[in-house]
């Protein structure tokens, strides 16, 4: 496997900056910055699948191996050293092991799109969530080192975006795909961003945190609302959804007719 240098490194961030007063006491803070730090950390289960689905596509899979996955892996990472920093009482590691018993059996290759080409388009939805994630936490937060953290994420997101979107537009010449195949799969996609991997990674981390409350499901929901409603303000609605739509590549004609309610459709979906 290549070496690849990283964007940025965890020492590059000042844990001695952070606002400890601000954060300690936060509970929708620590259950997002928790949750990220599972998910993150989880990839390797991901990248696998993806690289066995592409087998052959040497360049692809290369990519996969030696930089979506490390930059990834380092995201998880540094989120784990934030936790550990704000938490220090709080038993990561243990959290995560329980956390990743449940989610390897999400990770199926199975579960992928049924064509190469709609898989990139699925992978394009699945970093335009995280980029909004990552950006409305840098946004909603004045924490300074989780600013800069969800920031540095957010710029690799995009990053990721461009080249999921660059392999799709190979893969669509290849495929000969149609737009509405291309509609369906970024829409099927989107209503399962608000997935089971974060009320997961939630109650895994509640199972750690708050034990009395990892089997209250109405606590459960509550804090996922909670999360939520930070990402819901802080988001730029027009941005998300220009991310969301590039994959179908509508002509100026059909785009004035249809973008619309397209994006009513993804509005209504993403912001639910």
């Amino acid at each position: 496997m290549a070496v690849h240098e990283t964007r940025w490194k965890i020492d590059d961030l000042n844990f001695s900056r952070m606002a400890l007063d601000e954060v300690r006491a936060d509970e929708t803070l620590f259950y997002m910055a928790g949750s990220a730090s599972f998910i993150e950390s989880g990839t390797h289960l991901y990248a696998q699948n993806l690289a066995d689905y592409f087998h052959g596509d040497a360049e692809v899979v290369s990519w996969l191996h030696d930089q979506w996955e490390p930059e990834e892996l380092q995201h998880g990472e540094a989120l784990r050293a934030y936790v550990h920093h704000a938490w220090p009482e709080f038993d990561w590691e243990s959290a995560y092991r329980s956390f990743l018993d449940e989610y390897a059996t999400y990770c199926k290759v199975e579960l992928l799109a049924p064509t190469r080409a709609l898989e990139m388009a699925a992978r394009c939805v699945v970093e335009t969530g995280t980029a909004t994630y990552y950006r409305a936490l840098a946004r909603g937060t004045n924490e300074p080192v989780l600013h800069e953290l969800s920031s540095r994420i957010a710029d690799d997101e995009v990053n990721h975006y461009k080249h999921f979107y660059g392999f799709f537009r190979r893969y669509r010449e290849q495929e000969g795909v149609g737009r509405a195949r291309v509609l369906a799969a970024i829409s099927r996609r989107t209503m399962e961003l608000k997935s089971e991997d974060a009320e997961c990674a939630i109650r895994h981390l509640a199972k750690a945190h708050a034990p009395e409350r990892a089997g209250d499901a109405a606590y459960i929901r509550q804090m996922s609302a909670r999360m939520s409603g930070i990402v819901r303000r802080n988001l730029k609605p027009a941005a998300t959804l220009k991310m969301l739509m590039r994959p179908l590549e509508l002509p100026a004609t059909v785009q004035a007719v249809v973008q619309y309610p397209i994006t009513q459709f993804m509005q209504h979906v993403f912001l639910r």
